[in-house]
């Protein structure tokens, strides 16, 4: 696990100074304190920051072939490098390293541009080719590791942060206007797509070639369109089980110690039990949870968490989290650099900051709902079968008229079925790509409009959606998640935070067999009944306690919305006044104020929306004004202190 940078140039371009590509990869000293190394030849200067998980010793970068006409760095894990080393070795390939990623180099050389169909792993890497003169730059299959990249004047410069990009001369801080619409609407942008003007992601499961030719985008993989009707509900359970255990099991190959999340939820419950099935000491595990008003027990699952690390006999540790954890967002933001409307951020960090203090790599239970239907908002098809039963004039005339008066909020739980609700009804005429986009959405068109005071346009949600062609309408939004959602927010902040903290975080559910399998699934097994992740469920009994099982739901994020009418209004009120609005020059000042007080008012919940305002101000403030983190930090906790 590392971070890596690079900068390839055209003949006619400047030569390189390698000493530019080390303030790149100081830039990101967070990624890996234990190492760092360079490589410079004719057209090209590769550099590295290494956190050492495997072949502590030996495993230094940039590593080369036999006879050093490819070098490599790379930032992840394989998990299959031993099988696929050994073959290898049979093929004739000497390995300079016992690195897990040194495999990359060698299948490359054995297969060409064919190589990634023999990896399972999560990696943001690049091949140089001396005799080429060729970059080759990939991403894993679903985004678990992130890699950036500008052209421009001649270069190609890619790191696997952004704040890398900006140590160079030629790339200068800007806004990118289409995909701060993105941004605001959805919560986050889709790749290739960032905040930064010029500055791209290369997405999932994507190689970009850049040679004389200039550079191509080629996707090399993508989850399954087609569904397997000829299994029964127990051979399901049989291969989700497996197929876990053994991501699991390959998860946890490190020479370091590991530890895992603990939520008390189904995911990170499964996780924490398969890995202790195969370790042979207690697992070390980190939860966090909430206390100090009704909102902030509602999200508190600190006695989940405990049940099942009880029951497992984990090392199990917790930390408490209050409001004035909001004076961190600088900090985050500044790891993040996307400032996505995540609470997840602050509730992440902490508890990896926590688990840092014992451990490398941590396992994730991130992904499970994705694969398997967990969130309440796939049940949208199902209820929307039955609520078309109600004749379209009762539908139209008085249902839709009556559910703009529903409260919400996420408070509590009635608060939350009134939010649900509200949307479900709003949504149910429209067809399902704009029916999905209201579920999910943070600001809707009409009010993005007003907003940014500019008329609207498609952006990469849409373009993801219309990409959607299977048979399984749920398989539909389980692969559009995962091109968005997962990849551009989840993954995204599971990486830059867990980063933050110098640590690795490993996602079995995520693997790339397991993504299929999960795939081929029909809708029927995933949901059933309206009981969400049925078969995982199924797949589960015997080895989770039944009260893990069947508990209702809740997000790992903190009660943000709460705590913006309470704790932290006046950060919220500082942060978006009139004065600083119209002083950024962004957003309407008008439509920032009837944001707050419809939110203060419970007529919509907001808590994403305001989430994204207040850290699109403190972005603007650290990337845009330059202003430093302790100084914007010192502003925030200002704000927080006399709440």
């Amino acid at each position: 696990m590392c971070g890596i940078v690079g900068i390839a140039r055209h003949p006619d371009a400047p030569r390189v100074d390698v000493e530019a590509v080390r303030r790149m990869a100081t830039a990101m000293a967070h990624r890996g304190p234990d190492d760092a190394g360079f490589y410079e030849n004719d057209g090209i200067v590769l550099g590295m920051r290494r956190l050492s998980i495997i072949d502590l010793s030996g495993g230094h970068q940039p590593i080369a072939n036999e006879d050093e006409t490819l070098w490599l760095v790379c930032n992840g894990e394989i998990y299959n490098f031993r099988s696929v080393r050994e073959d290898l070795i049979r093929r004739g390939h000497r390995f300079r390293t016992g690195s897990d990623v040194e495999v990359l180099l060698h299948l490359y050389e054995e297969y060409g541009d064919g190589f990634l169909e023999h990896v399972s792993g999560m990696f943001g890497a690049a091949i140089w080719d001396v005799r080429a003169k060729r970059l080759t730059l990939v991403r894993d299959r679903l985004g678990q590791k992130p890699l950036y990249y500008i052209e421009q004047d001649g270069y190609l410069a890619f790191a696997s942060e952004i704040k890398s990009l900006l140590e160079l001369p030629f790339v200068k801080p800007e806004i990118d206007r289409d995909s701060l619409r993105e941004y605001l609407g959805i919560g986050y942008a889709v790749a290739p797509r960032t905040l930064f003007k010029g500055i791209r992601k290369l997405p999932p499961a994507t190689k970009l070639i850049w040679d004389a030719s200039g550079v191509r985008l080629v996707p090399y993989w993508e989850i399954p369109r087609a569904t397997n009707n000829s299994m029964s509900d127990s051979q399901w359970s049989e291969l989700i089980r497996s197929e876990l255990e053994r991501a699991v099991s390959e998860h946890m190959v490190s020479d370091v110690p590991i530890g895992a999340f603990l939520s008390g939820g189904i995911d990170s419950s499964a996780i924490v039990a398969l890995m202790a099935r195969h370790s042979d000491l207690p697992v070390n595990t980190y939860s966090i949870g909430y206390s100090g008003s009704a909102a902030a027990d509602y999200y508190n699952e600190l006695s989940f968490a405990a049940v099942v690390a009880r029951k497992f006999g984990t090392k199990h540790t917790e930390i408490p989290v209050e409001p004035n954890v909001a004076a961190l967002l600088p900090k985050l933001l500044w790891h993040v650099e996307e400032p996505i409307s995540d609470s997840a951020i602050v509730t992440t960090f902490l508890v990896s900051e926590l688990a840092a203090k014992h451990v490398k790599v941590i396992l994730s239970g991130v992904g499970g709902d994705e694969l398997f239907g967990g969130y309440t908002r796939y049940l949208g098809d199902q209820y929307l079968e039955r609520y078309r039963r109600v004749p379209a004039w009762i539908r139209q005339r008085m249902l839709q008229p009556l559910a703009s008066w529903l409260p919400s909020g996420r408070q509590s739980r009635l608060m939350d079925l009134a939010r649900y609700a509200k949307r479900f009804i709003q949504a149910s005429e429209l067809p399902w790509q704009e029916r999905y986009r209201l579920y999910i959405e943070i600001c809707s068109r009409e009010q993005l409009g007003n907003l940014l005071q500019a008329p609207g346009s498609s952006d990469g949600f849409d373009v993801e959606s219309l990409d959607q062609t299977s048979d399984d309408g749920l398989l539909n939004l389980l692969r559009l998640d995962a091109r968005t959602q997962l990849a551009e927010d989840l993954l995204l902040l599971t990486d830059k935070v867990t980063m933050a903290t110098s640590i690795e975080c490993r996602v079995p559910f995520l693997d790339h067999r397991l993504v299929e399998v999960a795939a081929s699934m029909p809708a029927k097994q995933k949901i059933r009944g309206g009981e969400l992740k049925y078969a995982l469920k199924k797949s589960l009994e015997g080895l989770l306690p039944h009260e893990i099982l069947y508990r209702r739901k809740r997000g790992f994020g903190a009660p943000m919305g709460p705590w913006f009418k309470t704790d932290l209004k006046r950060l919220r009120d500082n942060l978006l006044s009139r004065r600083v609005t119209e002083a950024r020059g962004l957003l309407s000042a008008q439509a920032v104020e009837q944001i707050v007080a419809a939110h203060d008012a419970n007529r919509e919940d907001y808590t994403d929306l305001l989430l994204s305002l207040i850290n699109l101000e403190i972005w603007c403030r650290i990337f845009l004004d330059r202003r430093s983190v302790n100084d914007v930090t010192a502003e925030l906790a200002s704000f927080t202190s006399a709440s």
